[in-house]
């Protein structure tokens, strides 16, 4: 299992490909939804049937998981855009101190956003046993 595979999606081996729907199975995400973020450009051209439908790829699958995971921390789509950018030419050239260092700076705002769900989710509990209580 890769890293960014959890149990129940599938990994791709190395030009094997999936139709929408599966893609939509294998992340969670609506057909809409993945529609979507390839429209507003997240997910990179690929190879199309002969009758137009669109073949994602393992690389497609872990952008929209990196994708879901961003989205209840309220990451705005721009800053999706920025941060797979970043995390692409990452990939072509590991060694570049700007890329890791703005990597770094998602990285921890993700810490301050998970941060403050968990101090939102404790006000919640504490609530609902206060109510429990009357």
């Amino acid at each position: 299992m890769s890293k960014t595979q959890t149990a129940g999606q599938p990994a791709l081996d190395a030009g094997q490909t999936m139709h929408i729907g599966e893609l939509a199975d294998a992340t969670g995400l609506s057909l809409r939804t993945i529609r979507h973020y390839d429209e507003l450009g997240l997910l990179p051209d690929t190879t199309r049937t002969e009758g137009g439908f669109r073949l994602f790829t393992q690389s497609d699958l872990e952008r929209l998981l990196v994708i879901r995971s961003m989205k209840p921390l309220g990451f705005t789509l721009e800053e999706m855009a920025e941060l797979l950018d970043v995390v692409d030419r990452l990939s072509a050239d590991g060694g570049n101190a700007d890329l890791r260092a703005k990597l770094d700076r998602y990285i921890e705002e993700a810490r301050i956003k998970r941060d403050k769900l968990a101090l939102k989710l404790k006000q919640a509990d504490q609530f609902i046993d206060e109510l429990g209580r009357k």
